[in-house]
């Protein structure tokens, strides 16, 4: 069945790639129609998020950041489609890394690196970063029920020669490439909410104390990865650019959680600024005091 589901839907993801940008937003347009207005995707985990993240706004101003949340994660979706067939030159136009240089010479210093992002703006995109660095990118993510279609999007996203991890393989493959003395840039999307299993650390998220990921931070220090944040901005519609912030270049002397409370620190100040730009439908405060 999942393999008769793949094949079905193959033909029509692939179109969907080949379209050239207006038509493709065109298509995102409609599709925020049918998935708002029509099946109400997660519209009241989203409502209830913006509730509790902007308490001092009225129903009308969070209704307006809702419905553009919700345009930019068709956008989101559909441009990770488009990178099937995007080039080069495209990418690099549309994705910018504004102070690669900052990234660079922290890999100078000989360490493996994690990399801390939001699910903000297109967070699909930032695996372009590796056709512009040294170290080898591992991007974790969240295995897809269909195998079919996990292949896919490994394929996918593994176009700019990022190697997808699930979050089972990130342990191993760190514990491996520390064993070979290989160097490595580790994504880490740490902006939603822990297994109630993996609670370690709480702080306050917009307001609202919830328990925060902080496995990036205790990987960074038992292996001794520098660690880096990056920000991502939406100039307009299919165009952005992302910024690197060094968190630290000497995790050992850092107090714990204090790279993540800074991490945390950070989502929050790029959410304030464009709040319609982040991933609303994920239930981030389902666990909090």
């Amino acid at each position: 069945m999942q393999f008769l589901v793949y094949i079905f839907l193959y033909p029509f993801i692939w179109l969907i790639s080949i379209l050239p940008f207006r038509v493709l937003y065109i298509l995102s347009d409609f599709t925020y129609y049918i998935t708002y207005y029509i099946i109400g995707y997660r519209k009241q985990i989203v409502r209830e998020n913006l509730a509790l993240a902007f308490p001092n706004l009225s129903e009308k101003e969070r209704l307006i950041i809702e419905k553009k949340s919700f345009q930019n994660l068709c956008d989101i979706f559909l441009e990770m489609i488009k990178t099937m067939s995007i080039s080069d030159k495209e990418i690099n136009k549309r994705f910018v890394f504004k102070n690669l240089d900052v990234y660079l010479d922290l890999e100078k210093k000989g360490k493996s690196i994690a990399l801390l992002c939001a699910h903000y703006a297109s967070y699909e995109w930032v695996v372009s970063i590796n056709k512009k660095i040294d170290f080898h990118g591992y991007a974790i993510y969240k295995k897809i029920s269909n195998r079919f279609f996990d292949k896919l999007v490994r394929d996918i996203r593994s176009k700019f020669r990022a190697t997808l991890i699930t979050t089972k393989e990130t342990i191993p493959t760190i514990i491996e490439n520390h064993r070979l003395n290989k160097l490595g840039l580790y994504g880490f999307a740490s902006d939603q909410s822990p297994k109630i299993t993996s609670i370690f650390h709480w702080k306050s998220f917009m307001g609202v104390e919830v328990p925060i990921h902080t496995g990036a931070e205790m990987l960074a220090k038992k292996y001794d990865m520098n660690a880096i944040f990056l920000k991502t901005e939406k100039i307009k519609r299919g165009y952005y650019v992302a910024s690197f912030e060094v968190l630290s270049d000497n995790v050992s002397q850092v107090p714990d959680y204090e790279i993540t409370d800074k991490f945390i620190e950070l989502v929050e100040k790029q959410i304030y600024e464009s709040p319609e730009n982040y991933l609303w439908t994920h239930k981030r405060w389902k666990h909090r005091r």
